[in-house]
């Protein structure tokens, strides 16, 4: 029974990190995509520069707060609604008319991102409570994949159209 319950916790955690590499992907996902988007929705330098801006700006604010958010309605709450707003805002993304538009939804993004990927490791070290140095390798493994791999898929999916890393990336 033992091993059983530690079997389904290490599945657990792998498949936290595992989506946690995909969220972590998005960050880079827009960098070789800028000159197309640029050109599609006629944007200035400065506005392209807000597709990281303005989603690293929510995150970084927002993880301020998730550690709170996470003990009041607790952490698969809060892993949940982060994934549902992540879908949601890169879906939306995907159908953006202007610059301002994506602008807001990378935000948006962003904001669901910061309440997955902080409470994500809580969530890979409960499930993992006598390997913590395990657990916390497995979540800067796939911060580290995710970062390497997003502008890759980026490059790929932006050159079909720059839609595609936007709609496809969350699924």
């Amino acid at each position: 029974m033992l091993l059983e319950n530690q079997n389904k916790g290490l599945r657990s955690a792998y498949a936290v990190a595992f989506t946690c590499m995909v969220a972590f992907m998005g960050i880079g996902l827009v960098d070789p995509i800028l000159k197309t988007i640029a050109v599609k929705l006629n944007a200035t330098p400065a506005q392209t520069t807000l597709l990281f801006t303005s989603y690293m700006l929510v995150t970084g604010i927002i993880m301020l707060f998730t550690g709170f958010i996470s003990t009041r309605i607790g952490v698969k709450k809060t892993i949940s609604i982060g994934l549902i707003i992540i879908v949601l805002f890169a879906a939306l993304a995907g159908r953006s008319q202007t610059i301002t538009q994506l602008i807001s939804l990378r935000a948006g993004w962003g904001f669901g991102n910061a309440l997955f990927l902080s409470t994500a490791l809580t969530a890979i070290v409960s499930v993992m409570p006598e390997k913590t140095e395990q657990a916390i390798m497995l979540y800067e493994g796939s911060l580290g994949i995710g970062m390497a791999v997003g502008p890759l898929v980026g490059g790929v999916l932006g050159s079909l159209s720059w839609r595609f890393p936007f709609m496809v990336s969350p699924f």
